[in-house]
């Protein structure tokens, strides 16, 4: 069936119903785009589910950077559940319509879970800090108590800027084109169907990127500083390994996700183009959920036996 926009009379005509942009006009190339996320989803949800139940189910993975690993393995089915879905159906069918509601919620919880997960990562990154520079006191500075307190912190910030940023964006009318031109409601594209001015609005978003990405970045970034200067004066070849080893896995995570989501919200907005920005979005919403449980399980011998024997339990 044609989607169709219905407006509704209220002080201006606003739009009450979207519609996302068709991926291509050729058919065959939907259906290979469709097979190609659908299997990467299937492959991000099989592969974070696994992780988080190993490490739930392994007493000998309950440290803190299991749990926070858990947390962002959590984070990640989230992620991708709230914005998958939809695009899959949009891929192969005309019903390609949202609800300016429906629309709200998808922006309500990718906001929730990516900023979530840049916080969560800047917690797993103290953690690697702690471990290595402060060993002596580690125990006591990342108990659970700690540890449970920066995992709700990380959620409440992401609740916190996802119901902000949702409800200053939909107090806008929207006059048309009712279409996104993308795949699912990100900020960028729903501010350029706006009414007016939205100079205040594109202000807000910037300024939660700078607050939101950067400063974990940043705080990413000095743990990892500190991290190598206290490496490089490690007297034993095998402790310099064991400690490389312990964060090689985190940061290359953190250079996909933050690589991608920088230069999608962070560069200027003349820069901007529709087609980048979708290849950008289709890589941090679906590819790096996809590479995360494969770097954490290939890169980590306790994750890969923790995974073999659950899928052991699993197989009796």
């Amino acid at each position: 069936m044609n989607v169709s926009c219905s407006l509704w009379q209220d002080n201006s005509m606003s739009v009450k119903r979207f519609a996302f942009a068709k991926f291509s006009e050729v058919t065959e190339q939907c259906f290979l785009l469709f097979t190609l996320i659908l299997l990467m989803f299937l492959a991000s949800l099989t592969g974070n589910a696994l992780i988080a139940l190993a490490i739930w189910t392994n007493p000998v993975l309950h440290t803190p950077m299991y749990f926070f690993l858990a947390n962002l393995s959590l984070l990640e089915i989230g992620y991708t559940c709230s914005v998958i879905p939809k695009m899959l159906q949009s891929l192969v069918s005309e019903a390609r319509g949202i609800s300016r509601e429906g629309c709200a919620t998808q922006m309500f919880f990718f906001t929730l879970f990516a900023i979530s997960e840049c916080c969560l990562l800047a917690a797993m990154a103290y953690d690697r800090y702690m471990a290595i520079c402060s060993p002596l006191h580690y125990a006591t500075r990342m108990s659970r108590g700690v540890c449970a307190h920066l995992a709700m912190v990380s959620w409440g910030v992401g609740c916190m800027v996802g119901l902000g940023q949702t409800n200053y964006i939909f107090s806008l009318d929207f006059c048309g084109p009712c279409e996104i031109d993308h795949f699912f409601c990100d900020l960028p594209p729903i501010l350029a169907l706006a009414c007016g001015d939205t100079s205040h609005n594109e202000a807000a978003v910037f300024v939660v990127a700078i607050l939101c990405i950067s400063s974990p970045f940043l705080l990413i970034i000095a743990s990892y500083g500190k991290i190598l200067s206290a490496v490089l004066i490690m007297p034993s070849p095998e402790g310099r390994h064991k400690a490389l080893s312990t964060c090689s896995s985190h940061l290359l995570v953190v250079t996909l996700f933050y690589g991608s989501g920088s230069v999608t919200y962070l560069r200027p907005k003349a820069s901007h183009s529709p087609g980048i920005d979708k290849l950008l979005a289709l890589f941090y919403t679906v590819v790096t959920s996809m590479l995360n449980p494969i770097i954490y399980s290939l890169r980590n011998k306790e994750v890969k036996a923790a995974l073999r024997r659950t899928l052991g339990k699993k197989n009796v």
